[in-house]
């Protein structure tokens, strides 16, 4: 064996993961100042990559072997390791074949960090900071067919793990991986294994949305497949345990996960990685802490594992959170064009959106403003996605990702087998429209085991009991686009056997061709009727021929290796059959109705004697328009029998009404009605005179539908209808006003309500008699004058109201009596002011002897009836005081004394 040191230095401090787009930035240490104190001096993770150099001495090959390892900032003396104990083991015996090799430090890296994106809530005090210590050497190793197995195991861990029980400053770690051999006889030795990507432990936010990149490349161009793993204990706390020298023989115990986390759902169940591209993306978990994260990548070559590569570290969960876009690693809509989109952080300060959804040659379709648009792309293809946000806080971030638009991927599989002593055969049916179907997992469901899975595109599985399982499959194609469909299938005892029918007639002259429907076995077919038995044909078939003659019953039994089914057809013989079509009948012409056949045939046959066509069947259809006679031939097997049906065709009656129409209320009209018909009926007939006669008058008081309906004796029995609504326009509600006093020459405004057109009478001072309001004057030789105005609605309904206009041979006054009595007896009951060419009352208020007023108002007729608050006065004198305007605007006020007497 041959070693020697090479110093390999790499830093490998990605700016990527410090983008807030995806939540994430390179942290292993606080150096100083930190607010996070839980962090101890421990070791934060590691791999192993091997690199085939070349050949040897002999049969030898050589190999360059990188140990990584991660420690936190502050790690210091001991905690430094100077070297490495690296072991290597044969793959198949797991016995230590070489000697145990010392691996000197080679070189370190120390990324930092001490400003931080402004896009980033809540970020760490001080400075961030880690130690990648390298470890390089160059081995030469004989060609081993079973290959070997590499390993560095050292201890301990940080303290405080989130996802690990227990104490975790007392759990080690072990870095592994493997060198193939021989493989199915062919040699994978000179292979170099995957490189991971240097975007190592990171702090994403609580409870956010991150996007961490675990990816790896490959010099041999093999493929790589990406799955989350244990990580794996390695050393102990004692003083050799450290860093033990040889490590332990594999294999290797995993670490103890505590809750629901586990190796293969280290983040929870809401964090996954992509096999294809190695992308981590998902929710962080809601508690603050470090999490051990260990990935594995299977190393593909034409199909064939060679090797896994295994890289652990720790990611960090922090108190933070981002003002900042972010995206899914990848979008891809396998059944349409549309797809929605969001950004994935949730951060409530961002103000502004600016979306660019890649098609530019669509550009008035490619922008949007929307916090969560929905885009249809025109075509198929690979789109570049980009957001841009703006925080409240001037933070302005932006995030891309691609977007796969190839709909028409269907997945689909059939299913050939039904006893459980048989293995089933599930085949694949998926269509895609775009790209070619490329890979498959197969869960069948079988409960009594967890090696119910395949890979292949077509699989068997095979039962040990009945039941009903549910089969699933994944299906993915070359384009991305990955669907599943389930299915539930019922594992019988017994063979599946499916009969056309279980029960039949056949004519005693007739041959029948039995059918059933087999997926395995063998088939026998039987009779009951022993002077039937040699009257069957091809037994052993799924189709036999019989040509029984008498009824007779068939057994049929399937047997599929041991697997037995069987089933019983009937079949019915008649030496003869009958039919009959109908007894012969009057309808009305234009009506459809089916033809009422009785009959055991199977088949039919119709005719007319108009030509009219008619379905063969038992009940078809049919609709006259002339007498007509229709022919039926009915047939059972070459047994045959005829009858024929005769329909006289008549006419409908005819009632007909002219359009609807309004009236107003207590005006009648004439109903116009035409019959062709026997007989005729009107109704209602309350609101009709001379209801016998085909054009009544009708007056309604209120909107009524009439219906007239006729009826004919030429045969056709329907009556037919037809219906006339008469709106009826109810009353007007005129209203001319209330009775007035003026003075002469004074003018009084007239107001009419309750229409919409208007004619005053008589015409006497006046100065518009056909407007709702006119104004009054009249001169001293006029005493008293009544107006009556006549209101219109628009469908030219009146009614009329009247207004009376005292005149005053003096100025304008308010007159308001000496005294009342309010004892109810219709007489001088109330006490109200008389308007002497008044326009408006002001006020009229009345006070009792202690200043109190007990009654006031402002209307024209109002007056006060000796009560205050419900309770009736007492008699004695009372002060009042009024006031109004007249018509030209002039005050007038007045106050005095006022007795009420009971």
């Amino acid at each position: 064996m041959k070693l020697s040191n090479s110093l390999t230095k790499s830093y490998f401090l990605d700016k990527a993961i410090l983008k807030s787009k995806i939540l994430a930035f390179v942290l292993l240490c606080l150096c100083s100042g930190s607010s996070i104190s839980v962090w101890a001096n421990h070791l934060k993770g590691g791999w192993i990559q091997y690199e085939y150099i070349g050949p040897g001495s002999a049969n030898n090959n050589i190999y360059r072997i990188t140990v990584k390892q991660y420690l936190d900032c502050s790690s210091t003396g001991a905690q430094r390791d100077q070297r490495v104990y690296l072991g290597i083991f044969d793959a198949q015996s797991n016995v230590q074949v070489i000697q145990t090799v010392a691996i000197q430090l080679s070189g370190s890296d120390n990324p930092n960090k001490t400003s931080f994106d402004a896009c980033l809530s809540n970020p760490p005090l001080g400075k961030v900071c880690y130690f990648i210590d390298s470890y390089v050497t160059q081995v030469e190793l004989p060609s081993n067919p079973n290959g070997y197995v590499l390993s560095v195991q050292r201890c301990c861990r940080i303290n405080g793990i989130a996802n690990v029980s227990g104490n975790s400053s007392s759990i080690g770690v072990t870095y592994t991986n493997t060198i193939p051999g021989t493989i199915s006889g062919i040699d994978y030795a000179k292979n170099s294994s995957p490189a991971f990507a240097q975007k190592d432990t990171a702090i994403v936010c609580y409870n956010s949305p991150f996007v961490f990149d675990f990816s790896a490349t490959d010099v041999d161009k093999d493929s790589l497949v990406y799955e989350f793993c244990d990580g794996l204990t390695g050393g102990n706390t004692s003083q050799v345990g450290t860093q033990p020298n040889p490590p332990s023989n594999p294999p290797y115990i995993g670490v103890p996960y505590g809750g629901s986390f586990s190796g293969g759902s280290p983040l929870g169940s809401s964090v996954t990685i992509s096999p294809t591209t190695g992308i981590i993306a998902g929710i962080a978990p809601s508690g603050v802490g470090d999490y051990i994260l260990a990935v594995w990548v299977l190393e593909y070559r034409a199909g064939v594992l060679i090797g896994k590569t295994r890289k652990e570290i720790h990611i960090t969960v922090a108190d933070c959170s981002i003002s900042a876009a972010s995206l899914k690693p990848s979008y891809i809509t396998c059944d349409g064009f549309t797809m929605n989109f969001q950004n994935e952080s949730l951060n409530a300060t961002v103000s502004s959106y600016a979306w660019e959804f890649g098609e530019s040659k669509f550009p008035a379709n490619n922008f949007s403003s929307n916090p969560t648009p929905s885009h249809t792309y025109q075509d198929t293809g690979v789109y570049q996605l980009k957001l841009t946000v703006t925080s409240t806080g001037g933070c302005k971030d932006s995030a891309t990702a691609q977007v796969r638009v190839f709909p028409g991927f269907t997945p689909d599989f059939s299913v050939n087998g039904s006893c459980y002593s048989n293995p089933f055969l599930f085949t694949d049916k998926t269509q895609t429209q775009y790209g070619i179907v490329d890979s498959w997992r197969w869960n069948f469901g079988d409960p009594l085991t967890l090696a119910d899975t395949a890979r292949s595109k077509d699989s068997v599985w095979k039962f040990n009991s009945p039941q009903v399982v549910q089969v699933s499959l994944v299906v993915t194609n070359s384009k991305g686009c990955e669907s599943a469909i389930s299915k539930f299938i019922t594992i019988t005892d017994k063979p599946a056997l499916t009969l056309a029918f279980k029960d039949t007639l056949i004519c005693s002259i007739d041959t029948l061709q039995l059918q059933s429907t087999v997926n395995a076995g063998t088939i026998k077919w039987t009779v009951d009727n022993l002077a039937n038995r040699l009257r069957i044909q091809k037994d052993s078939t799924a189709t036999p021929i019989v040509f029984p003659i008498d009824s007779t019953r068939y057994f049929v039994s399937v047997n599929d290796n041991g697997c037995i089914t069987q089933d019983t057809v009937q079949v019915n013989v008649l030496p003869f059959i009958n039919v009959k079509a109908g007894l012969d009948s009057n309808i009305c012409q234009t009506d459809t109705f089916r033809l009422r056949t009785i009959s055991q045939a199977l088949s039919y046959s119709w005719t007319s004697s108009t030509g009219e066509l008619i379905s063969n069947t038992k009940y078809p259809l049919v609709r006259p328009l002339v007498n007509t006679r229709y022919y039926v031939t009915a047939n059972l097997g070459k047994c045959q029998a005829r009858d024929s049906v005769f329909y006289r065709v008549a006419p409908y009656p005819v009632a007909a009404v002219a359009s609807d129409t309004t009236i107003c209320y207590g005006n009648r009209i004439a109903l116009q009605g035409f019959v062709v018909g026997s007989s005729f009926k009107w109704s209602p007939t309350a609101s009709l005179l001379n209801a016998n006669l085909v054009q009544p008058i009708a007056g309604p008081t209120k909107t009524t539908t009439y219906i007239l309906t006729a009826n004919d004796t030429l045969g056709c029995p329907k009556p037919v209808s037809d219906t006339i609504t008469v709106t009826v326009i109810q009353p007007l509600k005129v209203s001319a006003g209330n009775d007035s006093s003026i003075v002469a020459s004074q003018p009084l405004q007239l107001n009419a309500t309750g229409g919409s057109s208007y004619l005053w009478t008589p015409a006497t001072g006046l100065s518009d008699p056909t407007i709702a309001n006119p104004i009054a004057v009249l001169d001293k030789s006029v005493d008293s004058i009544t107006y009556t105005v006549t209101a219109f609605d628009i469908n030219g309904c009146w009614a009329k109201d009247a207004v009376k206009v005292k005149l005053f041979q003096t100025d304008p006054d308010i007159l308001v009596p000496s005294a009342f009595t309010p004892n109810a007896d219709g007489k001088n009951d109330l006490i109200k002011p008389i308007l002497i060419g008044i326009a408006k009352l002001h006020y009229f208020s009345i006070f009792n002897r202690w200043g109190q007023q007990v009654f006031i108002t402002t209307e024209n007729g109002k007056g006060w009836d000796g009560l205050y608050n419900g309770v009736k006065q007492p008699s004695g004198t009372y002060v009042y005081a009024t006031e109004g305007v007249d018509f030209m605007g002039k005050t007038i006020a007045k106050k005095g004394t006022i007795v009420m007497i009971h």
